[in-house]
């Protein structure tokens, strides 16, 4: 899955402050931009195969139907 999301970033002190627009609960810190960055990457991908792993965990229904969607922004 590829995907683009908006970063936003700021200086607090000597950390910087980063989170994903789009996703709630995706933030992070660090001590410069390049490690916020990484931090976000990570914490977006642990984001999302967490939410898929609990889905398919909980959702039992055999007719769910499961399928892709894209948007354009």
């Amino acid at each position: 899955m590829k995907g683009e999301f908006t970063t936003v970033i700021e200086k607090r002190g000597k950390w910087y402050i980063g989170y994903i627009e789009e996703i709630s609960g995706v933030n992070t810190q660090g001590e410069t931009l390049e490690e916020v960055n990484e931090n976000l990457k990570e914490a977006l991908t642990l984001i999302i195969e967490t939410n898929r792993e609990l889905t398919r965990k909980y959702v039992q229904n055999p007719n769910a139907i499961r399928g892709t969607i894209a948007i354009e922004m």
